[in-house]
């Protein structure tokens, strides 16, 4: 989100899209597809004017990785030792209209850490840099802007719905200068897991006893969603809603704070039903010709 809080930005480079249409199609028919087969990188643009969506998955042909840099058609993400650089060159769906320019993220610290989300450790998370400094810079649509940003990984060895049946995420960033998440998890044996983690400036990690769960109204596809806070909820800002996923901004309490958290909801099983995989494509194309940003 930008200082100003006019402007927000999300990224996801995917390495075998857990969410692509195309990707779980092929693990339906009991094929055992190439990750590498089905790479896109996610821009989710929010602005006054409104936002704009890419995800544009790409195939093998049109995807390079090295330990510095991530190829994907014609976007890349890089890493120069400082800073990680997300250059942009994207069209938005369903509307085309082009995406394009850099992004650079300053982390404050690096973390070395991972957890399983799941009983049987088939899913891990883990923040690379909870607390770092934004710049984004782009010719199409034209802005600059800095702000706060949170990096983290998320990796797996199956579909989610497989062992996942929906689960509430949120960070806070608190006053001095550390980050709060919380991952609720809800699995298909009705246990719950949950995660309360603090990221403290010099790369130590904490526990903490996460709050009550606090119901949310429900979206206008009708999906519930829950936040953990220690008193009643305040202004929510909607970023994003879609069938099976919500991105909201907001007002909670966390550790004797007021925050302002970043909010996401994912619902595995809405996901994974067909009337869902059908719409996907409208959302997420899939590009066959080769073409490399070099």
């Amino acid at each position: 989100m930008s200082d100003c809080g006019q402007f927000g930005l999300s990224l996801i480079a995917f390495v075998g899209s857990v969410f692509s249409p195309y990707y779980a199609r092929e693990i339906r028919k009991g094929r055992n597809p190439n990750p590498e087969n089905h790479c896109a990188l996610n821009v989710a643009l929010y602005t006054p004017r409104g936002k704009l969506w890419a995800m544009t998955e790409r195939p093998k042909e049109s995807v390079l990785r090295t330990s510095e840099e991530f190829v994907i058609g014609t976007s890349c993400v890089s890493w120069d030792g400082q800073a990680l650089h997300i250059d942009i060159d994207e069209w938005s769906v369903p509307l085309l209209k082009k995406i394009k320019g850099r992004v650079s993220v300053y982390p404050d610290q690096l973390y070395d850490f991972s957890t399983p989300l799941d009983p049987k450790a088939q899913h891990h998370w883990g923040p690379i840099a909870p607390s770092s400094r934004v710049q984004v810079n782009l010719s199409q649509p034209e802005q600059s802007w800095r702000g706060h940003a949170y990096v983290d990984s998320n990796e797996g060895v199956e579909p989610i719905a497989k062992a996942f049946t929906e689960w509430d995420w949120s960070r806070a960033h608190l006053s001095d200068g550390t980050c709060a998440v919380v991952y609720d998890c809800q699995f298909h044996n009705n246990n719950d897991k949950v995660l309360a983690l603090r990221f403290l400036k010099n790369g130590a990690v904490e526990t903490f006893q996460a709050p009550e769960r606090k119901v949310m109204n429900q979206t206008a596809w009708k999906m519930p969603r829950r936040l953990r806070s220690e008193h009643d909820l305040g202004s929510i800002q909607q970023l994003e809603d879609t069938p099976f996923y919500q991105r909201a901004v907001v007002e909670n309490h966390l550790l004797g704070e007021r925050v302002m958290s970043f909010h996401e909801t994912l619902n595995a099983q809405r996901f994974d039903s067909s009337w869902v995989q059908a719409l996907l494509p409208w959302r997420m194309p899939r590009l066959y010709k080769k073409r490399l940003k070099m």
